[in-house]
């Protein structure tokens, strides 16, 4: 039995499709997913038990179809779909380094993911498995952001990961295009939606605040990175 030693015993670790890419434009690059799930298994060896969203913008982005003309609610359909491929190319990584996942998928597709139910769910995390949850909310007009916060509510998670890229934490403006921007160490809720700070959507960030469930923002590209912060050094943001 390992050992836990960090301080949270269960967490969502959020990551956007685009980090999937590498210095892609689109889909998945095999060797930065295997990075990813390198980092992954890192957390897991000190007995952390592991939620997975991951984005689809990689593949498709609702929003984007639908500016292009197509109709909202398909193009959102699209996009969780893409999610369901990005999560089982995470997994055959994972599995790839001897770790057992479940996919869970909002949108029933019995072939390649479980559909998904809450007490199942909790039951994999309790047996060690990484639950990578696919399809969003299965519902148009919510984004994987809002999804990530509902399951880790559903879950039981102690806070949300945001594995960002190129970025280690949430700055007053885009640290890529201004030198100057700040960092925040910590920022409440109340001030990332007053200030538009580009963390969430304002819907995952209203349902973070209501359910008293911690953000922590930083960056995927540095090797190590997620277990360090799990143990408490690093640089980060956290929201609270």
């Amino acid at each position: 039995m390992t050992r836990n030693t960090s301080k949270y015993k269960r967490v969502m670790l959020k990551i956007s499709g685009e980090a999937l890419m590498g210095d892609q434009g689109f889909g998945l690059h095999p060797p930065t997913v295997e990075r990813i799930a390198r980092e992954v298994q890192k957390v897991q060896e000190m007995g952390v038990e592991i939620c997975m969203v991951i984005g689809g913008g990689n593949i498709f982005r609702g929003l984007q179809g639908s500016a292009q003309g197509m109709e909202r609610t398909t193009a959102d359909y699209m996009g969780m779909l893409a999610t369901v491929m990005n999560a089982l190319g995470m997994q055959a990584a994972l599995e790839a380094l001897g770790l057992h996942t479940r996919v869970i998928s909002a949108i029933t597709m019995n072939e390649v993911a479980e559909p998904y139910i809450r007490r199942r769910a909790v039951r994999h995390l309790e047996k060690k498995r990484i639950c990578i949850f696919a399809a969003g909310t299965g519902n148009p007009y919510f984004t994987t952001d809002t999804a990530a916060t509902l399951r880790a509510n559903e879950m039981a998670c102690e806070a949300i990961f945001m594995g960002k890229n190129g970025v280690d934490g949430v700055y007053d403006k885009d640290p890529k295009t201004n030198a100057d921007a700040k960092r925040y160490e910590n920022i409440s809720y109340d001030e990332v939606l007053s200030k538009h700070l580009k963390v969430m959507d304002a819907s995952a960030i209203a349902l973070a605040r209501d359910n008293d469930l911690p953000l922590i923002v930083f960056s995927l590209d540095e090797p190590g990175g997620f277990r360090t912060i799990l143990e408490g050094h690093g640089t980060y943001t956290t929201v609270s």
